[in-house]
């Protein structure tokens, strides 16, 4: 829409959230943003380019303790450091971890604030995302979790109903805790099921706490669902949810790991595919909230087959019109792609080639196992908000 502005966060700074010879590599975010600036989408009318400064202490422990903070600050300088979920294979420490990732934290604060404060209508920072992270804990790669920072920032400036929508492959555990008896927050999660993946919770039968029965909503999917039967559950939920909760504003974590190439995971979307989520999503905040919609990135391991892809099509949508899939890739682009990663096989295209079909859920499709998915979730959570679960007009 004409009238829509877009913040984009982005500092250079944002790639120091390094862990090393890990595969959550910031090569993923600086090909992204080199990605989406030879493409021109950085570039676009109405889009604000904001330099974010780090979370403050008081910000971080609006979700997370503060001994764990000093944990964080002192990892780096012992060797022999253990506990609070630092200094593992998932999480280890690297040299100022907590500066980094306090930035990050205060990069996704920034894109909130611009959003509520009606600086902007849309903000996007491609480098959050971290949803694991607990209270006293690093977990899946996560050392603060900056979507739930930026949700409490929204909190205490008064937003009463935030819906959190995350699609990336792993369950949303650290932004559903943290906001599990909280009616003010939304939390929906689309993943692979956890029987089959870390970190093994989201189940449909995670509704919430006892004050708010209903705020989180899980769609566990079964390993190798692809872009129809992804969208399928996606349209059967989440629009209907979202329009009885009536947020003020939403809040979108887009993981890029659903992705069939992604090396850590199981389920097979494509390119094309995660490109109609995200433009739904940003439809349902027009329809909704006037437009108001933040997006973070997360995880994503197929580092230039995918991530640059999903997360220019992100940026695209949500600061204008979305890209055409036949887009060619430049070729300045791909030769920086080969030079960070030159193993990698660069795609010239901005598709997979794929043609995602939105199909309407119908009751009595159970055998199919994303259907019978959908079905249970609906089961779970529908009634909670005066819907019916067996009705596909709801």
């Amino acid at each position: 829409m004409a009238d829509r502005t877009t913040t984009v966060v982005w500092d250079q700074a944002l790639l120091d959230y390094d862990m090393g010879d890990h595969p959550l590599n910031p090569v993923r975010v600086e090909l992204t943003m080199a990605l989406a600036r030879e493409l021109g989408v950085l570039d676009r009318a109405g889009v604000q380019m904001v330099t974010p400064r780090p979370a403050t202490d008081d910000d971080l422990t609006r979700i997370h303790r503060p001994d764990y903070l000093d944990a964080v600050r002192l990892a780096p300088s012992d060797p022999f450091f253990r506990g609070w979920g630092l200094n593992t294979p998932d999480n280890p420490v690297f040299d100022g971890m907590h500066e980094a990732s306090a930035r990050i934290c205060g990069a996704s604060i920034a894109a909130a604030e611009a959003v509520w404060e009606g600086r902007t209508t849309r903000a996007v920072n491609v480098a959050g995302g971290l949803h694991h992270a607990m209270a006293a804990r690093a977990a899946g790669f996560c050392v603060y979790n900056d979507p739930a920072v930026a949700i409490a920032r929204l909190l205490d400036r008064g937003a009463q109903r935030v819906a959190y929508v995350d699609v990336d492959v792993h369950h949303g555990d650290g932004v559903q805790t943290a906001f599990y008896d909280d009616p003010r927050v939304l939390t929906i999660s689309l993943h692979e099921s956890p029987l089959a993946l870390f970190p093994g919770t989201g189940f449909s039968e995670e509704v919430g706490g006892p004050s708010a029965e209903g705020m989180a909503v899980n769609v566990p999917l079964p390993p190798g669902t692809s872009d129809r039967g992804w969208l399928r559950a996606f349209h059967a939920i989440v629009p209907s949810i979202l329009r009885a909760y009536a947020p003020e504003v939403v809040f979108s974590q887009c993981g890029a790991d659903a992705h069939r190439l992604d090396p850590l995971a199981d389920l097979s979307l494509s390119v094309d595919g995660q490109r109609a989520a995200y433009i739904a999503m940003r439809d349902l905040a027009d329809e909704l909230c006037d437009g108001r919609w933040i997006a973070t990135g997360g995880g994503g391991y197929a580092l230039v087959e995918v991530v640059p892809r999903a997360w220019t099509h992100l940026l695209a949508v949500a600061t204008g019109e979305p890209l055409d899939p036949a887009t060619r890739t430049p070729d300045g682009w791909r030769a920086l792609a080969a030079q960070r990663c030159p193993r990698a096989e660069v795609p010239e295209t901005m598709t997979d080639g794929a043609d995602p079909v939105i199909e309407p859920w119908q009751p009595g499709t159970e055998p199919d196992p994303v259907d019978r998915a959908i079905l249970a979730t609906r089961t779970a959570v529908f009634p909670l908000h005066g819907l019916d679960p067996h009705d596909p007009r709801d």
